[in-house]
């Protein structure tokens, strides 16, 4: 009874918040200047560049760019994914920045409502309205503000699942999203490969995707990968503070030693590959969510709004949530929307417990909690 009040709460704050939120993000994208001034504007800049077969990564070519599209400020917003996300951004450099900026948001929308319906089905297709809750997702919510990507990487997670049963091929082939940001998904890769050596036609599918996204890298620019290290090297990134686990462990031993960054990823790449192997049976949805936790929470590299890619997980476990973890959830959550409402820097150490928190609750609900 009480669970279902709790749900019927949650419900109702989901409703009362959907529309203004996506009227409110709409506004705010076509807004004057609005275009130039978020990271979204990084993906237009390089699609301009690789249209015109120069180098994305140009520092000084990719600020005059963002400056004419109305840029505020003296440092440029840089693309720093990898040659793979070239086939991705490349379309955005036939439109003006503003109008880039309203395909970009639309498509992020369409990706959103599509990745949310098909986890609503995966669950059984739930005639209640639990699913709301994914659109106030604190890293949805901040993904659609920036413009970033992770929307993107949700969907591919989320049209994987839903097909690995009835579309093997369709599925690997559906995670050639994920190569636009690797380090997300070492862990989960490590455990995606060793299922994979038995389906044949996932196997395929995904190695197609792989292929694809580095061909078409190639295609679009033949020195992508030299450009991309050049970047890379100038960058800094070293010396940039990223609110993540790995980060604090690299701070706490040693700031110096780049590599020590890396030890978490390392890590939970070996649990993973153990824990999959010692299991006799496997479930994507459960036990695969779990592992995807663990990868983005031990990643290298990773912002809040990258962690809209775990959405999937966030809402296969609100289905089977008791009341405790139904009020968990509503803490959580709501303390991580009101950095986001409140326009807390990315960069900020507040966004540092947001990671290992959803980790932590799913956990939990698996381990207490039994399906609804």
């Amino acid at each position: 009874m009480k669970s279902s009040i709790m749900k019927k709460l949650l419900r109702g704050l989901a409703a009362l918040c959907l529309l203004s939120i996506a009227a409110g993000i709409l506004a705010f994208v076509m807004s004057s200047g609005e275009a130039a001034n978020r990271d979204l504007v990084s993906y237009w800049a390089a699609g301009e560049q690789l249209v015109n077969r120069a180098n994305p990564y140009d520092e000084p070519a990719i600020f005059a760019l963002e400056k004419q599209a109305g840029l505020v400020g003296d440092r440029p917003f840089i693309m720093r994914n990898t040659p793979s996300a070239f086939f991705l951004v490349a379309p955005l450099g036939w439109l003006t920045a503003k109008g880039a900026a309203i395909a970009w948001s639309l498509t992020l929308i369409v990706m959103l409502i599509a990745s949310v319906h098909m986890i609503r089905v995966m669950a059984g297709g739930s005639t209640d309205r639990l699913h709301l809750l994914g659109y106030l997702f604190p890293p949805v919510l901040a993904c659609l503000l920036a413009g970033q990507m992770g929307i993107v990487l949700l969907f591919s997670v989320a049209l994987m699942l839903y097909l690995i049963d009835s579309k093997p091929y369709f599925a690997g082939l559906a995670l050639v999203f994920c190569t636009v940001k690797p380090q997300l998904f070492l862990p989960f890769a490590v455990v995606l490969g060793l299922w994979a050596l038995r389906r044949r036609r996932f196997l395929l599918g995904l190695v197609s995707a792989v292929a694809f996204s580095l061909v078409m890298g190639a295609i679009l620019d033949p020195s992508g990968w030299s450009h991309y290290g050049a970047m890379m090297r100038g960058a800094g990134i070293a010396d940039e503070f990223i609110p993540t686990l790995s980060l604090a462990f690299r701070l706490l031993i040693h700031r110096n030693a780049i590599w020590l960054q890396f030890v978490p990823c390392v890590l939970a790449c070996l649990w993973a590959g153990w824990w999959y192997l010692r299991k006799r049976s496997w479930d994507w949805r459960t036990d695969g969510m779990l592992v995807l936790c663990i990868s983005v929470a031990a990643a290298p590299y990773e912002w809040l709004t990258d962690e809209a890619v775990l959405l999937p997980a966030i809402l296969f476990g609100l289905y089977r949530a008791n009341n405790r973890a139904l009020t968990i959830y509503a803490a959580i959550a709501g303390a991580a929307l009101l950095l986001v409402l409140f326009g807390a820097p990315m960069t900020s150490g507040y966004y540092m417990w947001t990671c290992p928190a959803w980790l932590a609750w799913y956990w939990y609900v698996l381990s207490s909690s039994e399906p609804a």
